[in-house]
């Protein structure tokens, strides 16, 4: 396509009109167009234009002065869009649609709110929460870029030049103000810059926040007390002595408590203190606070972009809705539903991409799986599902990814089957093509999926219902359908198989935790030490290095998770409890026989917030997850309520 010409707008544009000022709406769209054709000499004499169609073309960036300034509705779906700072020239505009611009973040989503006011929707859908995200981000920025000034001028020297210090300020209001998580560091960085501009305008004197609409009840959590069973993942199956109801927590005090077992190995006060940070009900049907029937499931934290860093965004699933919140705000910065189904799992994964102009792009791709079978593909920055694998006939417990190979991903099904898959890298319409690489037979169901830490390439952990077993996964070998290749069994005598294993990690290269084949105890072993007695034996024992005291219940599906470099080993309980377990001294050196089972560093209650005025009732937690350096903490429970939690500094 060439560049536009007015009989081509004409022919396109409606009403129908010999002269371009008298066109209400015009479509220009899949016409192969690049930036260059969008010729402003000519758009501009479209002066009573109010809906503009630029979807399904090839465009990077929009002219700044196309002189639209009555347009009401813009479509720029399914484009190369890599910045949104030129929609501030149409101040008019309601709708807009930008689905489909894989290059665009969640920070242009917040530009977008920011630079157009009369905005209603966004990509078909409210603007509202957005702008609220907004309201909230651009409060605190402006306190910190205020308190920043202050601080910048009490150690500004008499004799300094005031041009050159309040260039000074700017640069380092965007060097040093920081909020929000990595992934809003674009926009921070942008309203930082724009706040202290205005700030040294104004001589410090004023500055002004954006007037946004008050926050909606998506993430505001209304607690009352209940009386209702636990909903199983499993329908066919009810755990023995559940519980009907759930005792009310009556701690009068708004912080995490932490009680019960030594403070560790040497008598030392623990190092890790938490405190509640947000409680958000963001998986509620319809964002209805009175819906405490939607269950949760899963939350995963996304891998650090850089290395050494640490990840604040999780994302949670349950019910027909996964979500992506950042743990420092509380914004739920993404929240992607598929109607009829209910979301199990979800695993993280990070992509490098070339698009068609050979540019590098790394893509944070979300998993998630559940009751259909099915697993979708979430290109989380950009909003959209990229891909749809139809996995498993049966619903799907649980997935993960490969550690080493960031396309390889394992999917556990009820139909008693775990399939490795080959996502391999979106093409250039930004679509997966998935193939099968392995099918693995299981006696039952698989619930947790683990990657053997020290060669995770070759084995393949997994606690199932029947006890917890390993497959070799080695590609290299010429069986592409295989069966467990040892099952361990974690005590001696007649009751030593068979029984569940519902909570599998590594805690380093070496040791194994593990929950489900005891009443009240989480396992510690050795999976160097267990596969050196491998031979002809099947079942084979584990070696246990250790035990630690956990809820006495027999009650299933905690899913028990750690934190590798703070050796840390975290799992609920049916009483809205966290577990913490610090296990550094026997990864240094393990005791040299089995002792009574060490109790927890620290057992964190579930808080009674008094600022939202009800009680707090104690609740199952199914999922725990910390990121690698333990500042956040999320919990899931069966009240449909995401719990986190930050460490106190």
């Amino acid at each position: 396509m060439g560049p536009l010409t007015a009989r081509l707008l004409m022919q396109r544009g409606r009403p129908k009109s010999d002269r371009l000022g008298k066109i209400r709406s015009l479509d220009l769209s899949g016409l192969k167009l690049l930036s260059e054709h969008l010729d402003p000499k000519l758009l501009s004499r479209l002066k009573q234009l109010q809906e503009l169609d630029l979807s399904n073309n090839q465009l990077e960036t929009l002219p700044a002065n196309l002189g639209l300034s009555h347009l009401r509705i813009l479509r720029c779906a399914n484009n190369q869009l890599g910045d949104v700072t030129a929609l501030c020239q149409f101040p008019q505009l309601e709708e807009l649609s930008l689905e489909g611009n894989p290059f665009l973040t969640v920070s242009d989503n917040l530009k977008v709110s920011f630079l157009l006011p009369k905005l209603r929707k966004v990509n078909g859908k409210d603007a509202s929460s957005t702008c609220t995200q907004v309201e909230n981000l651009n409060r605190e920025l402006t306190h910190r870029v205020t308190a920043h000034w202050e601080k910048f001028m009490a150690a500004l020297g008499p004799g300094e030049e005031a041009e050159k210090a309040q260039a000074d300020f700017v640069r380092s209001a965007v060097r040093d103000v920081r909020y929000g998580p990595e992934s809003l560091r674009e926009f921070t960085q942008w309203r930082v810059r724009m706040i202290s501009e205005e700030l040294v305008a104004s001589g410090g004197t004023q500055v002004h926040e954006a007037d946004f609409p008050k926050r909606p009840l998506e993430t505001t959590v209304t607690y009352k007390p209940r009386a209702r069973l636990v909903a199983l993942k499993r329908p066919d199956e009810v755990p023995p002595n559940l519980p009907s109801t759930k005792r009310a927590c009556t701690s009068p005090s708004p912080s995490a408590q932490m009680e019960g077992g030594p403070a560790g190995p040497a008598g030392s006060q623990p190092a890790l203190q938490l405190e509640p940070l947000h409680f958000l009900q963001c998986h509620s049907r319809n964002n209805s606070p009175q819906d405490l029937k939607t269950q949760l499931w899963a939350c995963a934290f996304e891998p650090a972009w850089e290395e050494g860093a640490t990840s604040q965004t999780v994302a949670t699933c349950g019910g027909e809705a996964v979500c992506v919140i950042d743990c420092q705000t509380g914004i739920v910065l993404h929240k992607y539903k598929a109607p009829g189904e209910e979301f199990f799992s979800v695993a993280w994964t990070a992509l490098m991409v070339v698009t068609q102009a050979g540019h590098k792009k790394r893509w944070s791709v979300l998993a998630a799986a559940g009751l259909r079978g099915l697993v979708r593909l979430l290109h989380v920055r950009a909003g959209f599902c990229c891909g749809v694998i139809r996995a498993h006939k049966k619903a799907i417990a649980t997935l993960c990814f490969s550690p080493t190979h960031e396309t390889h991903l394992f999917t556990a099904s009820y139909d008693k089957r775990i399939i490795l898959w080959n996502i391999g890298v979106p093409n250039h319409d930004y679509e997966f093509q998935a193939s099968q690489l392995l099918t693995l037979d299981s006696a039952s169901i698989p619930l947790r999926l683990c990657p053997v830490a020290s060669c995770p390439d070759a084995y393949l952990l997994a606690g199932c219902e029947g006890g917890c077993c390993c497959w070799d996964v080695r590609l290299d070998q010429p069986q592409k359908r295989r069966a467990c290749e040892v099952e361990f069994v974690f005590a001696t005598g007649s009751e030593a198989s068979g029984r569940r294993v519902d909570g599998l990690a590594f805690v380093n290269e070496d040791i194994v935790a593990s929950k489900g084949s005891g009443v009240g105890t989480i396992c510690l072993w050795s999976w160097s030490q267990t596969w050196l007695g491998r031979g002809t034996r099947s079942p084979l024992a584990v070696v246990v290095l250790a035990r630690l005291q956990w809820s006495s219940t027999e009650l299933a599906y905690f899913s028990l998770s750690t934190c590798p470099d703070k050796g840390i080993v975290l799992c609920g309980d049916e009483e809205g409890s966290v577990w913490i377990y610090d296990v550094r001294h026997i990864l240094k050196q393990p005791p040299p026989q089995l002792a009574a089972p060490q109790a927890p560093v620290q057992i964190l209650k579930w808080p009674q917030p008094l600022a939202l005025g009800q009680p707090v009732t104690k609740t199952m937690v199914n999922t725990v997850v910390a990121n690698a350096a333990l500042t956040y903490l999320t919990a899931l429970t069966d009240s449909n309520i995401v719990a986190i939690w930050r460490r106190r500094q």
